[in-house]
């Protein structure tokens, strides 16, 4: 089986990454410079009309979203337990993993890129404002669910590394994340996974290279 991963620095393709790489997959990755907008490239748009990542591409077959892909990897290798044995954990799984996706980025996005919700002369703070005072709630629900917890289920499953991105990223992006105790433990928890310090690694080599490139 031929596995590719479409990735970006910083962006939510860590996701399948250390997902792939949790589940012990062979996969090699295809990184595209934003800055650049190589997701733009004509060649890119062919496979992706979405221009966005993360992408799989399977035997030549395409893959996006990540709630799909988590998907994918934690069936096609389920040895890696990446979602719960228990139907009905697994749904709830899917359920984090949905609301990673919908209930939560798109606000990241919104303060990462505020223009581009509203144009109008001024608004740009105020979408800013609206959107930290929407993650601030969530992430307060997430903190909830983590409280004595140290992943979501009984073991480390696939929503554990999506919501270790929307936490890292609202960090990033300059949300106040102080409040959220079990929230950090969980991301301090997942830092010293050897998936996610490869990926790291990964990341600090990439967005070396394209620096160099610029």
């Amino acid at each position: 089986m031929d596995i590719a991963l479409y990735y970006a620095p910083t962006t939510c393709a860590l996701v399948p990454y250390i997902n792939l790489t949790e589940a012990g997959a062979t996969f090699v990755v295809r990184a595209l410079n934003f800055r650049t907008r190589q997701n733009f490239d004509p060649e890119y748009l062919k496979i992706n009309p979405k221009h966005k990542v993360s992408l799989l591409v399977v035997d030549g077959k395409t893959l996006s979203e990540n709630p799909a892909m988590n998907m994918w990897i934690a069936r096609q290798f389920p040895a890696a337990k990446l979602l719960p044995a228990n139907p009905w954990d697994e749904v709830q799984a899917i359920s984090i993993l949905s609301w990673c996706s919908s209930g939560i980025h798109p606000y990241l996005r919104n303060i990462n890129g505020p223009a581009k919700v509203c144009d109008v002369e001024g608004a740009e703070d105020r979408v800013v404002h609206f959107s930290k005072e929407h993650l601030h709630e969530v992430f307060g629900i997430a903190d909830t669910m983590l409280a004595g917890r140290e992943y979501f289920f009984d073991h480390f499953t696939a929503p554990d590394t999506h919501f270790y991105w929307c936490f890292r990223r609202g960090g990033q992006l300059g949300v106040d994340l102080s409040s959220f105790k079990n929230c950090q433990a969980h991301f301090d928890r997942m830092q010293e996974r050897p998936s996610v310090k490869t990926l790291l690694a990964f990341e600090k080599e990439t967005l070396q290279t394209f620096a160099k490139a610029a």
